[in-house]
């Protein structure tokens, strides 16, 4: 099932160690097809080196593995949870790379202090509350789902404007339109946050920059009258 879907979530998986975003087995790529309803995700454990198109599986927006031999990523109910209420994302990115967790363990969004982060994160990387005892200890994938979604309509953020998050003392989630631009703003996000780190050692004052240069940046390549590029 999925063929096509399948070959896409497996490369962006690939790049993954290729970006140097994780260590051993810790992230994750999956992606959606709408039509369907049916996700396909990376198997929890499995080695990227073992890694093929035909190990990963595909489930259902329950969770219900519909085609695969191995169970899915330990991440599941936190990918379905956002393919649920996040309408028009395609794919997710689940990782734990350092300098985007080193924000998230200290319990710190990431401002937008330039534009290397505005050309993608139209405001700041919101970090999560820590969850609750309960929350962790019943259902701690789905409720690390939901607390990504209640961060976002508490704080009134446009999931599409802002395509990453993290979660509390965890780590970092981002998504896109499909598994490829999810990577790719995982990839930002380790990025910027390890700008940012630096920026913060050098000067602990205000660090955010205008909102008229972050309105430049994000809408000259997401706004209605975008320019950036090629036609």
């Amino acid at each position: 099932m999925l063929e096509e879907l399948r070959n896409r979530v497996y490369e962006a998986n690939m790049a993954l160690p290729e970006y140097k975003l994780i260590t051993f087995t810790w992230g994750n790529v999956s992606g959606i097809d709408r039509d369907s309803n049916l996700v396909v995700i990376k198997p929890s454990g499995v080695a990227y080196e073992d890694l093929t198109p035909e190990t990963l599986v595909v489930v259902d927006l329950e969770g219900e593995i519909i085609e695969g031999d191995f169970n899915p990523s330990s991440d599941t109910a936190t990918h379905l949870e956002l393919y649920k209420n996040f309408k028009d994302i395609g794919g997710i990115v689940h990782t734990h790379s350092p300098w985007a967790v080193s924000f998230a363990q200290a319990g710190k969004s990431i401002p937008v202090a330039g534009t290397t982060q505005a050309d993608y994160f139209y405001g700041d990387i919101p970090v999560t509350r820590a969850m609750k005892n309960e929350e962790i200890e019943i259902d701690y994938e789905l409720k690390t789902g939901s607390v990504i979604i209640e961060t976002f309509q508490k704080n009134k953020i446009d999931p599409n404007r802002i395509p990453g998050v993290l979660v509390n003392d965890h780590g970092p989630f981002t998504w896109g339109k499909n598994p490829e631009e999810a990577v790719h703003n995982s990839v930002v996000l380790e990025q910027v946050a390890e700008m940012t780190y630096h920026s913060l050692q050098l000067s602990s004052d205000n660090i955010y920059m205008s909102q008229v240069l972050l309105d430049k940046h994000y809408l000259r390549k997401h706004g209605d009258n975008a320019y950036y590029g090629q036609n």
